[in-house]
């Protein structure tokens, strides 16, 4: 399906992005891994054909950082033909209640996760233009297109943050807004609204979560992993500017 594709993948070491370095490399595409926790990859990707994958740290907040990968990823296997997002940058006050949010820290994680999706997003289409192709994947969430069901969290010590509904939102538009942008220059933009991920949450949690859905409820990593392989694949080269949500009826 991805034979011969090279696909940097942001955020490498996180639940998607490992799922997806994987799957990558198993469907016989390339893939240039970043993140910003070099002693991690190491560790996650020794195991992977080094053929295939090259690790390049890199930060989605830094122009000059993305330049660096990108080159890593035209050196190491010729080209960059597309880019999956699943970047999760923020800082040590992430998932502070609502109710006692403060300026600095909210400003911050603003800047990290949408300003940093957006500086991405610059960088690697002025590559996609020089080049006369690209593709780029950026991962919002449900919560992106729906409210929070509040009462998911009740009795437990999670819970769900406004500004993160605010970034996913705003991946949406990001995406929409690239699509019509680069019309005409054999580039695609689209994003994925997952549904929540299994990740050692309290089980009250995981039986409200179920109840709302369809089938299973919480995803795995892998139940993500083919929609991001289909659209990269050239199964899916009139798919532009859409957002696909994968989350089991969650929202309906």
């Amino acid at each position: 399906m991805l034979s011969s594709k090279v696909i940097l993948v942001t955020g490498a070491c996180g639940l998607l992005g490992q799922q997806t370095v994987q799957e990558i490399v198993e469907q016989n595409g390339y893939v240039l891994a970043t993140d910003t926790n070099t002693e991690k990859a190491t560790k996650l990707f020794h195991a992977l054909p080094s053929k295939q994958v090259k690790f390049s740290p890199m930060d989605i907040t830094e122009a000059d950082s993305i330049d660096r990968a990108i080159a890593v990823g035209v050196k190491q296997f010729g080209s960059v033909d597309a880019c999956v997002n699943s970047a999760y940058p923020h800082t040590a006050a992430w998932g502070t209640l609502f109710e006692k949010l403060e300026m600095a820290d909210l400003q911050e994680n603003l800047k990290l996760q949408l300003g940093g999706a957006i500086l991405l997003s610059q960088q690697i289409m002025k590559y996609f233009v020089s080049q006369g192709h690209g593709n780029l994947i950026h991962m919002s969430s449900i919560l992106g297109v729906a409210a929070p069901k509040f009462e998911h969290y009740e009795g437990t010590t999670i819970n769900t943050m406004i500004e993160y509904s605010a970034v996913k939102s705003g991946i949406i538009s990001i995406t929409r807004w690239l699509a019509k942008y680069y019309k005409n220059n054999n580039i695609r933009v689209n994003c994925l609204s997952p549904g929540g991920i299994l990740d050692q949450q309290p089980q009250s949690f995981l039986e409200k979560y179920r109840d709302s859905c369809t089938s299973k409820g919480m995803l795995d990593p892998t139940d993500i992993a083919g929609t991001v392989l289909f659209l990269l694949s050239d199964q899916s080269k009139y798919i532009n500017g859409q957002n696909i949500v994968i989350d089991d009826g969650w929202s309906l």
